[in-house]
């Protein structure tokens, strides 16, 4: 399954690259891009494909390989089970952190978050004292760690992961408030 999916990325990687050449937005910012608002852009996690799509106005605009915590790949239950989230979420704050650079932190929690978590909690799903958590980033991996995103190796606590050399590309021109959303 694995070698499957590294030869399906190698494949939609040569595809980006062939469609790059005849337009030129698809997979390089222009310099217009500067000027477009956290609003032109939306993103789109596909935690199933292992992918990150960013989309603009015209339609999808660039794709990025990603990981994330767990291999179960389900929905965040509570603090500290390493799955991903799934939502409709924003970016609240962009920074750079102390060991994988740029990230872009999420507003999880939502209220939709929070109110699942207590519907699992009342059915007898999670512990009583289990804690929803926080802290749901779109962030880079180390330098030397790249291999990660290509192994597929799931190392998160629950975020996102970019490799580091193209997450400063999307850390360039994804703006606090671009609208992100999380699927299966």
């Amino acid at each position: 399954m694995i070698l499957f999916k590294y030869i399906h990325r190698l494949f939609l990687a040569g595809i980006v690259l062939m469609l790059t050449s005849f337009y030129p937005h698809s997979g390089s910012k222009t310099s217009s891009s500067k000027n477009k608002s956290a609003h032109q852009y939306y993103i789109i996690v596909d935690k199933s494909d292992f992918e990150l799509k960013v989309y603009d106005e015209e339609g999808w605009y660039a794709t990025y390989p990603v990981v994330f915590g767990s291999k179960d790949l389900g929905d965040k239950m509570r603090e500290g089970d390493k799955k991903t989230p799934n939502g409709s979420y924003k970016i609240i704050l962009k920074k750079i952190h102390s060991k994988w650079g740029p990230e872009l932190l999420l507003d999880y929690p939502t209220e939709d978050n929070v109110q699942l978590f207590n519907e699992r909690k009342a059915k007898g799903l999670i512990p009583k004292k289990a804690k929803i958590g926080n802290g749901i980033a779109i962030h880079a991996t180390r330098p030397e760690e790249e291999w990660t995103i290509d192994n597929f190796y799931n190392w998160t606590d629950g975020c996102v992961s970019v490799k580091y050399t193209e997450m400063k590309d999307l850390y360039s021109y994804i703006e606090v408030g671009t609208k992100v959303t999380i699927q299966p």
